[in-house]
């Protein structure tokens, strides 16, 4: 056992009086020590019950013959840090995230782990952990909030709350129906109840491999959440036992299984940097032009919220991310050869499931649309490539051109919508927000939530050098690469330039003159760093673009 070089021998003797020193006995020493990576706190929704998770977990691990240890991962609520500084802080989490993990587990010498995330970066960091840590490792995440219900009996979630204060400014809900949505758009513990970036990645760990069946998708409120985290804790010891660890778990197949699920599901765009970062801590490289290929083939048959009505407690009755992948199967879209966190192969997990709603997950003969939920997109504005959620944007503006509207920030783009500056026909452009120039890549779900609010979603685009809440719908374009605070052309935009956005032929341009451009080049200085001191400070100087995963190098 790895835990062995902290307790065996006698010159292990200062080492054991420190774990008796936990209050374990010799027999609890003696036994696979089990690390439990709990990401539980009392600012984030998605957190608040992991506590529970993490007991359920000790008890399986217990009921297995293991002894569990707690350790903490820290997690960022995107909600709450949105639309102010605190949102700079979010994406970069993920990493603290993996380095913290890392020590932890390494320190320690933990024969297994047991993760528990739940929301939008905690997810992929602790999946960078488990991959660079390399020990037997399950995950089990905390659950989707279950959907809201308004006044009215509508159903209700975040995406719409934001895009409430949009219909505020615009005029058409009053201060009533902004509180409507306030008070009940999220009703549970768990994250957000659509398919938002923290639901798009703990749906992904069961694609991957790395989670059981059920972890992506049954509720937070449900006992089955917990009976799930019992049964987590009892698997991790038998994949102990069979030394199945990730990086085993974690191959180019499963990958290329992930990438397909996340286009039939209609996936965050968050994905597209944290899948990249994920294989990159695996071993396995993969690009965003690979994206494109998957989704050309891969039909998209689920528009849960903010692309449709349906939410997570939906997708969980019908069948889950099993269903979903069931129905790739007989087109043969996947590898179900790849090895499972379950011990048996994906084929194994797949037998004697069903769709059992239609209307939720369709039938592979008869989907939304033939190609997948993103969409990446390059052209002379993104040489290296920026990603669209194609699944969540209306038919009229798959196509769209019209004059850039120019902000360096997404405060000044905020001011102009708000007060009705924008215009049907319009491009906002935001830029300076990217890895580096942001520093931290923060989300745009206030100004693409406020465009959707005031009845600007079926003519006005949005493109960023930032990145998107999965919560964003609408022609809303994001990981601009390169950036702007990297020379990118995004930086060289100026108010009225035409902008040729063609989302099925996959083709962004900037209709500006070669010559023009380069004038403005020899102009081009690039802007001081907004940030000069602490974590951001060193994390700009770091990190890759968005295209590579916004990793740090």
């Amino acid at each position: 056992m790895l835990s062995d070089s902290i307790k065996k021998g006698v010159g292990r003797a200062p080492n054991r009086s420190l774990l008796f020193a936990l209050g374990l006995t010799e027999e609890e020493i003696q036994r696979p020590i089990i690390g439990v990576v709990s990401s539980y706190n009392e600012v984030v929704p998605g957190h608040m019950h992991l506590d529970k998770i993490a007991d359920a977990v000790k008890a399986g691990v217990r009921a297995a013959g293991g002894t569990p240890i707690m350790f903490p991962a820290i997690a960022v609520c995107d909600g709450i840090a949105m639309g102010h500084i605190g949102m700079k802080y979010s994406l970069v989490t993920r990493d603290l995230i993996a380095d913290s993990t890392e020590a932890m587990a390494i320190a320690h010498q933990f024969d297994g782990l047991v993760m528990i995330p739940n929301c939008d970066k905690n997810v992929p960091g602790l999946l960078m952990a488990a991959a660079r840590i390399n020990v037997p490792t399950i995950f089990v995440s905390g659950g989707p909030m279950l959907a809201g219900h308004l006044k009215d009996g509508r159903r209700t979630c975040l995406s719409h709350m934001f895009e409430a204060v949009g219909a505020y400014h615009a005029g058409t809900l009053d201060s009533q129906g902004v509180l409507d949505y306030e008070e009940n758009a999220c009703p549970s513990c768990g994250s957000c109840s659509g398919m938002y970036t923290a639901n798009s990645m703990n749906c992904l760990s069961e694609a991957i491999g790395m989670a059981l069946p059920g972890n992506g998708t049954i509720p937070a409120p449900y006992s089955a959440r917990i009976r799930l985290a019992k049964k987590a804790g009892m698997k991790v010891m038998e994949l102990v036992e069979r030394n199945i660890r990730p990086r085993d778990i974690m191959t180019p197949a499963a990958f290329h299984n992930a990438e397909t699920v996340d286009m039939a599901l209609g996936c965050s765009t968050n994905t597209m940097l944290h899948l990249p970062a994920i294989a990159h801590e695996a071993g396995v490289e993969i690009d965003l032009d690979k994206a494109n290929a998957i989704s050309a083939h891969t039909p998209n048959l689920c528009h849960l919220a903010p692309a449709g009505d349906t939410f997570m407690e939906d997708l969980d009755r019908a069948g889950g991310v099993l269903a979903v992948m069931k129905e790739l199967t007989k087109k043969d879209l996947l590898d179900t050869s790849v090895l499972t966190c379950t011990g048996k192969t994906m084929a194994e997990n797949l037998e004697g499931v069903e769709n059992l709603d239609a209307n939720i997950i369709r039938p592979i003969e008869n989907p939304y649309s033939q190609s997948g939920g993103i969409a990446v997109l390059k052209g002379n504005l993104a040489v290296d490539g920026c990603v669209v959620k194609q699944s969540a944007v209306a038919p009229e503006m798959m196509v769209h051109e019209g004059p850039a509207r120019v902000f360096d920030s997404e405060e000044e783009a905020i001011d102009a919508i708000y007060n009705k500056r924008i215009v049907p026909g319009d491009v906002v452009v935001i830029r300076y927000e990217g890895p580096k120039g942001g520093p931290g890549m923060r989300e745009m779900l206030n100004p693409t939530s406020a465009i959707c609010g005031m009845g600007l979603g079926e003519s006005v685009a949005l493109i960023t050098d930032g990145r998107f809440s999965g919560a964003t719908r609408g022609a809303s374009i994001g990981h601009i690469s390169p950036e702007a605070a990297a020379g990118g052309l995004i930086a060289l935009v100026e108010e009225g330039d035409r902008i040729h956005i063609d989302i099925p032929n996959c083709k962004i341009e900037l209709l500006v003159p070669d010559e023009v451009l380069a004038e403005r080049r020899a102009k081009w200085v690039c802007p001081e760093p907004k940030v000069k001191t602490g974590y951001l400070a060193r994390y700009a100087k770091l990190v890759s673009s968005a295209d590579k995963g916004a990793i740090l190098q």
